[in-house]
């Protein structure tokens, strides 16, 4: 029994002393500015402030953030493979105006302009008073 422990012992210690070596831990994560410019099929929905658009990693990570009055989102999120999406409403007297976006398997770097722009879809519903 002893000699079997001694056996273990001689390849187990090894392996122990090996482990804090190879758990090393950086808590620093890089991240990347990207920013999202929303297009508008007609020039006179135009780009305003408020609009949301989010940014989804392959771990289903969300970040959200609104438009300035220009149509530009701005981010900071570490490198990898996002999807982005907007939707917002805007609404007349007489019309609703849905504004649908969506663009996926857009890779992130610290290498690339991440510039990313958005082609939205319109839909116009009457509302009847």
């Amino acid at each position: 029994m002893a000699n079997r422990l001694s056996r273990c012992a001689v390849w187990l210690l090894p392996m122990l002393a090996a482990v804090p070596a190879a758990c090393s831990y950086d808590e620093e994560v890089a991240v990347c500015p990207v920013e999202v410019t929303l297009a508008y099929p007609d020039p006179e929905a135009g780009p305003y402030a408020g609009a949301r658009v989010e940014l989804k990693d392959a771990a289903a990570s969300v970040f959200a953030d609104s438009t300035d009055a220009g149509g530009v989102a701005r981010f900071r999120v570490p490198a990898g493979i996002y999807s982005v999406t907007s939707s917002s409403v805007r609404l007349t007297t007489n019309y609703r105006y849905i504004f649908n976006g969506v663009r996926s398997q857009l890779v992130i770097s610290p290498d690339s302009s991440n510039h990313i722009r958005l082609n939205l879809k319109m839909t116009r519903k009457r509302i009847i008073h």
